[in-house]
């Protein structure tokens, strides 16, 4: 087949890449996609690196071989730990991978307070540590990790008295000093935008880099001549690891989930 007919793979450790998936529908809505959700071995951010590796490329390769245009691996956890094998085994293949949004928010907010809400292993790797230090001259750049938050989007919660007082927790600290900007530093994270506006206040401006992964897949399309020239709206497919009906159904209500 025609390389720029083949779908868009996304791959995440569970559901949160939708988050991702649904700027880039947005944004290209003629391309196919295909995402692919590994629920039964999620939350990532609790294994050694090398083992998330081996689950990505496991996950990775077989959908890989029935012929894709591009790779999003939108999953932070993921993206530090197989993106680089996965460019080596795959150099023809456009692979785009995820981090936190501290960048736009640092421009955005320049000497300002910025949180960053982030899983636990997020915020000891590498990049994370290695974007703090570049930013920290510009801002203050605070780490806020939140243990157990994405598992609430997992299980479908995304409101309610449960996931609200997890936040509440969280966040009570900063309720009374000036916080300019949250980073949602997990893809599952966008979910809960509109619980973490509750308790934040209007006053916070709350960033995601979904908008900016969307717009780099398209310019990484366009610049290969890989875009789609079809004019009708193109398919979505769902594929997960724990393969029950449910949770399929569970990814294509996100889809369709007004952002907050």
């Amino acid at each position: 087949m025609e390389r720029s007919k083949l779908p868009v793979l996304f791959f995440d450790s569970g559901v949160g890449g939708i988050s991702i998936l649904r700027r880039s529908v947005g944004l290209l809505p003629c391309e196919d996609y295909l995402y692919f959700g590994d629920s039964l071995h999620a939350p990532y951010g609790v294994r050694p690196l090398a083992e998330v590796r081996e689950l990505c490329l496991d996950a990775l390769e077989p959908r890989i071989a029935r012929g894709v245009k591009a790779l999003v691996v939108a999953c932070n956890t993921a993206t530090s730990a197989a993106i680089g094998a996965l460019r080596e085994r795959h150099p023809d293949l456009i692979v785009i991978g995820t981090e936190p949004a501290i960048k736009p928010a640092v421009e955005r907010h320049e000497g300002g307070r910025i949180l960053v809400m982030a899983t636990p292993m997020t915020l000891k790797e590498e990049k994370f540590l290695a974007l703090q230090a570049q930013y920290s001259p510009r801002a203050e750049i605070i780490p806020l990790p939140c243990p157990g938050l994405m598992e609430f989007v997992e299980q479908g919660v995304t409101s309610g008295g449960a996931v609200e007082g997890y936040l509440l927790d969280k966040l009570e600290p900063y309720r009374n000093i000036p916080v300019d900007a949250i980073v949602l530093g997990c893809t599952h994270y966008p979910f809960l935008a509109g619980a973490i506006r509750r308790i934040a206040g209007r006053h916070v401006e709350i960033i995601d880099g979904a908008g900016g992964v969307a717009q780099q897949l398209r310019s990484r399309l366009a610049a290969e001549g890989l875009l789609s020239a079809r004019t009708e709206p193109g398919r979505v497919e769902f594929e997960n690891s724990l393969d029950q009906p449910e949770i399929l159904e569970f990814c294509r209500t996100l889809l369709c989930a007004p952002e907050e």
